[in-house]
């Protein structure tokens, strides 16, 4: 008989976690080569759960894609390592149980270099190799994106008549990380053809029920639900679920009661697991009527009025000037704070300030924004994906929207190993693409996990851009996809070349959003070549790298000369762009500030006297 004809008039009960007993069992690689390597492993966890009462068990593919599998180098192994699972699972059922063949979400928080049509790609490559092997239906599971799994269940609806089951995961139960409700996106997932509809991973059974408690049962697809074993605790480097097996009993009468038809386990769950699952909906027929309990509606409560206008606004209104001034590395601000001040009165709209640059720690610029605030100059802070993970990034952007701190510029960052401290770890849980849209979501009131911020942010959001390749209209075209993740204004990397200037401008025509050229004085000729010949993404021209040469030995001519060929720049900048982006090199910042008079009266814009939200 058919999944969904069994559906029909009983709950099934599914099979648990695979790679939980895989790694119980000292399995420290890729689950999925096992199917080649060691298949008798594998078809005896299918065989053991089959016997502690799953009649629907999975393929070991959950990450048996391309781009999963070069991770370990496997990705010329996609079809072999599909084909053998799905013979494994057949062989194990013997008939028994229902065999589903597994296709896991890409998409899970982490940061992915890959296009959406590599992700189709990868996709529709491992569906067609578990069809051609003769699964009895499809699970797509573990999806934090929505997007993605309304994109593959598309694919895989075209190409299938058979049973899919769609499963979406969340870090908070009842809702999305895009902040869609549980109920709305399973409807949406049965509107594109889905027959089983539900949730899997991160939650265990209680938060399920929970989340569960506001679907309504639906027209034209059931519900499924594949509860963690519980929340992991920690020890010794291990994860482990601790919870006993017998709760499963209680959970599974509990999920039956929220409409739930068929029933299994993820992360944590054993053969133990699923037995309990199997007698609590022991002589239990799916219920056909149920109470849905009323979602509660958390709106935002407000939004934050900004009194003074925003970088990229001002860009669009007139010559705007942006300072980068870096904070030191050690306690002495005096002069930092001193030179902050005379960049302002000079002109400057805005002071930045860097995150660590070059993966060298100074002092917080989130401590010297707000210095800069109190004496009434605006700070753009630098907001790098290296030092923190996504719940420091999170609890970062509060702590900026709390403090009023509105201006910034995402990046990933510079890798901790060309720093001071070569042994620290590189975080980069997602890259500036992926911090932009964060970024921009708490300005819709969302948070990374999809919950209510109950206020909106009012963060205004630069990207970096190198100009300084060969290719530029491939780098415009990096440079588009970070607008279109919702970049409001774009600061460039240090440009030496003032035909570089003229290409720019004539390969980011069609582009409004506002550009930032950057420049950055040269202290001297040794300086000069260093950033030549050792900085990535900064060349300078034969020329320049001359001129500075020449004046090699006076420290005066040095300066005077650096400030002519950065005036060059400027002339020729303002021709093509509202925004210039001065970086003080060394703390020189008598320098910059020369330069932002220079731009003031060549502009006849007068210093910025933009009152700073407190």
């Amino acid at each position: 008989m058919s999944l969904l004809k069994d559906l029909e008039k009983k709950v099934l009960i599914a099979d648990g976690a695979m790679g939980t007993i895989l790694y119980a069992n000292g399995v420290g690689r890729c689950f999925e080569e096992l199917n080649l390597t060691h298949p008798d492993q594998i078809q005896n966890v299918h065989e053991t759960y089959i016997a502690a009462g799953a009649e629907v068990i999975q393929t070991n593919t959950y990450g048996a894609n391309y781009i999963k599998l070069a991770r370990y180098g496997l990705e010329e192994q996609v079809k072999k390592i599909n084909e053998q699972a799905v013979q494994i699972a057949k062989r194990a059922s013997n008939g028994r149980a229902h065999i589903l063949g597994n296709i896991g979400g890409i998409y899970g928080g982490q940061t992915l270099n890959e296009s959406e049509d590599e992700i189709k790609r990868s996709f529709r490559e491992q569906l067609y190799c578990l069809l051609l092997e003769g699964v009895d239906g499809l699970i797509l599971e573990t999806y934090y994106s929505l997007d993605e799994l309304r994109t593959v269940l598309q694919i895989a609806r075209e190409e299938t008549d058979l049973p899919i089951i769609t499963n979406v995961s969340m870090h908070e139960p009842g809702v999305l990380e895009d902040g869609t409700a549980l109920h709305d996106a399973l409807r949406q997932l049965e509107g594109l053809g889905a027959n089983i509809v539900g949730i899997n991973c991160r939650l265990g059974p209680s938060q399920m029920v929970t989340s569960l408690e506001t679907v309504p049962l639906l027209d034209h697809a059931y519900l499924a639900a594949y509860p963690n074993a519980s929340l992991p605790a920690y020890r010794d480097g291990i994860l482990f679920y601790e919870n006993e097996p017998d709760y499963f009993k209680t959970c599974a009468t509990q999920l039956r009661d929220q409409g739930v038809r068929l029933i299994g386990g993820c992360c944590g769950t054993t053969p133990e697991h699923v037995r309990a699952l199997a007698e609590g909906v022991k002589d239990l027929t799916p219920i056909t009527e149920k109470e849905v309990r009323k979602v509660e509606q958390i709106e935002v409560l407000r939004e934050r009025k900004r009194t003074e206008k925003t970088i990229p606004e001002l860009a669009k209104e007139r010559p705007t000037i942006i300072v980068e001034l870096d904070a030191p590395k050690h306690l002495d601000v005096e002069g930092y704070f001193e030179g902050a001040k005379a960049l302002h009165e000079a002109g400057a709209d805005a002071i930045t300030l860097a995150d660590n640059s070059l993966a060298s720690p100074r002092i917080s610029n989130l401590a010297m924004a707000v210095k800069l605030k109190e004496q009434g100059i605006r700070p753009l802070v630098h907001l790098t994906c290296r030092d923190r993970n996504l719940i420091g990034l999170q609890s970062h952007l509060l702590g900026l929207h709390t403090l009023g701190i509105n201006e910034m510029l995402a990046i990933t960052g510079d890798p901790t190993k060309i720093g001071d401290f070569p042994g620290a770890t590189s975080v980069f849980d997602v890259n500036s693409f992926k911090l932009i849209e964060l970024i921009k979501k708490g300005n819709n009131g969302i948070s990374f996990s999809g919950n209510s911020l109950r206020e909106k942010t009012a963060f205004s959001v630069a990207a970096a851009f190198n100009p300084n390749v060969a290719n530029v209209e491939k780098a415009v075209q990096r440079m588009e996809r970070k607008i279109t993740s919702g970049a409001d204004y774009i600061l460039t990397q240090p440009v030496y070349d003032v035909e570089k200037i003229t290409e720019l401008k004539e390969a980011t025509n069609h582009i409004d959003t506002p550009i930032f050229l950057g420049i950055m004085p040269l202290t001297s000729t040794k300086n000069a070549e260093f950033l030549h010949n050792e900085v990535p993404g900064i060349k300078l021209t034969d020329d320049v790298r001359e001129r500075m040469r020449a004046v090699a030995d006076d420290r005066a001519r040095s300066t005077a000369e650096s400030i002519a060929i950065s005036k060059e720049l400027v002339d020729e900048a303002l021709k093509h762009f509202n925004g210039i982006y001065l970086i003080t090199p060394f703390m020189r910042y008598d320098i910059t500030v020369e330069l932002v008079q220079y731009i003031r009266e060549k502009t006849g814009v007068k210093q910025n006297v933009a009152v700073v939200d407190s």
